[in-house]
């Protein structure tokens, strides 16, 4: 890293363990997170996180700017891991368990991970994975906690600086390939500060239930933002919406991030299990990773109060905008302003601003950014522009400056909180020996979100039907990038570069 300035000697970069080790400082003693029956102190997971450094750097041999990979469902353990490493300047790939066995090697692989933490049922379905740099595979639930304590904490910490990478999220792009997306300290400790901010729920005083996937960058932020504040988080490893809301009451729950498909689980309940567990201390709930419909916010506000925030963000570029509580009713299908720190525009395919109301190419910038895509220097230089960053967005203003989200320029589907990209799907379909032409796109679904629809064009003769390719895809790619809704036409609408025309197949 090179500076216009000298900095001081004692400079202190910020970093995520940095600040739980602030949070311990102060009350060590403190119940930091609880996960089913095991609850750990602060002076016990920054022990655990000081542990997991030592044993990659002294143990396993494992240097500054190398890469773990994790594969694990919600757990106390899977925040040891990604705060330990990164504390020995080891970024993590955080990869989703429910991929298929062929999804989590390849990006693995790609991450060139040399340690691989697993809980059990993904050590189970990877026993026979072969794997090109993984030298170690430790297990959450046998052998990782008897690994983590038979390494003496560092008499000296090594130096993270705040550009160092703490996670790898992994994203797919318009290639159907994944790509790893460099989350550095620095973004991710900015991007609290202003989550503090604006929601008002992460103080040492607040309670809060972390149920989204820490392999995603919200499930994580939100999941880190408690304890990095000294307060206390709660971690689900899976979704019961009964649970949820009994938890909200008996445990006396201060904030909550959840998809629109939580929200949908949870006022799917008999109305008498909502009223026994109305809480008289929840005062945030979050959404984020989908459009909330609505509708829905009508029965969130109704039930919970105005207490609801919509946020919008990206992996990329971190929490961008925000629509407060008091806006909820008023903005319809709306994503709210920037949050403090960021600048958004709307701009035209000539670089210009767009006119409020106009439909643009979204842009954001702050100090939450990413650092790039690991290896692909095309895919970062596009995605960056003289400092902001675009993911593709298409976005409006309206006269008051909130935002609103139009589209997707790369056709992204959100189905339950998780993104899929059509592409990758496509690329699977097609090596079928009797589908001869393959399109998809997402559709609205009250649940979800958006669910897949596939359009087939069948090899002539074919009795190919839905069930013969939901069995094909099945170990090629995971189930929740599946269509479960197939039509079959003669062929599919082209424009005359060869481009299937989407927007048509959405209108059908």
């Amino acid at each position: 890293m090179t500076s216009s300035i000298d900095l001081p000697f004692s400079f202190q970069h910020m970093s995520l363990p940095g600040g739980v080790r602030s949070a311990m400082l102060r009350n060590p003693a403190k119940i930091a997170l609880r996960h089913r029956e095991r609850e750990v102190s602060y002076a016990q997971l920054m022990d655990a996180i000081d542990r997991v450094c030592a044993g990659l750097l002294n143990d396993l041999g494992m240097t500054h700017g190398q890469h773990a990979a994790i594969v694990s469902a919600n757990s106390i353990e899977y925040l040891e891991v990604v705060l330990g490493a990164s504390q020995a300047g080891i970024g993590t790939a955080t990869i989703n368990p429910r991929l298929s066995v062929r999804e989590i090697v390849a990006i693995a692989d790609d991450a060139r991970a040399k340690v691989l933490f697993v809980d059990e049922p993904s050590a189970a379905a990877l026993a026979n994975a072969n794997f090109a740099t993984v030298d170690h595979v430790l297990t959450i639930g046998t052998d990782y906690a008897p690994w983590r304590d038979s390494n003496a904490p560092l008499k000296r910490l090594p130096t993270v600086e705040e550009w160092d990478t703490f996670t790898i999220p992994y994203t797919s792009g318009t290639t159907g390939q994944p790509k790893g997306v460099l989350v550095p300290h620095r973004s991710r400790v900015i991007s609290l500060y202003a989550m503090a901010v604006e929601y008002g729920c992460f103080g040492p005083d607040d309670r809060f239930l972390a149920i989204a996937p820490m392999c995603h960058g919200a499930g994580m932020i939100f999941a880190l933002a408690p304890v990095f504040f000294g307060g206390y988080a709660e971690i689900m490893d899976k979704f019961d919406p009964e649970a949820v809301v009994r938890k909200f009451k008996e445990e006396h729950i201060t904030g909550f991030f959840g998809v629109p498909t939580h929200f949908h689980a949870i006022f799917g309940l008999d109305q008498q299990v909502l009223d026994a567990n109305r809480s008289e201390t929840l005062h945030t709930i979050i959404s984020n990773a989908a459009p909330l419909p609505q509708v829905m916010k009508e029965k969130i506000i109704g039930h919970f109060g105005q207490i609801l925030h919509e946020t919008y963000g990206s992996t990329e570029a971190s929490i961008v905008s925000n629509l407060r509580p008091a806006d909820q009713l008023r903005k319809t299908a709306c994503v709210g302003q920037a949050f403090p720190g960021t600048q958004i525009e709307i701009r035209r395919a000539d670089g210009s601003q767009c006119e409020p109301e106009e439909i643009g190419e979204l842009f954001s910038t702050s100090s939450c950014l990413f650092n790039g895509y690991w290896q692909k220097p095309e895919q970062t230089a596009e995605a960056f522009q003289e400092g902001w960053v675009t993911v593709g967005d298409l976005a409006k203003k309206d006269a008051d400056g909130h935002l609103y989200i139009v589209d997707r320029i790369k056709d992204m589907v959100i189905s339950g909180g998780i993104n899929v990209y059509p592409r990758e799907v496509e690329e699977i379909l097609m090596q079928h020996p009797e589908i001869n032409d393959a399109a998809v796109i997402g559709v609205p679904d009250e649940k979800w979100g958006e669910r897949l629809k596939a359009f087939i064009v069948k090899a002539t003769g074919s009795a190919l039907s839905d069930d013969d390719i939901i069995k094909f895809c099945d170990g090629r790619i995971s189930g929740l990038k599946t269509p479960r809704e197939y039509v079959f036409i003669e062929q599919l609408p082209r424009n005359a570069s060869g481009k299937v025309l989407k927007t048509e197949l959405r209108t059908r």
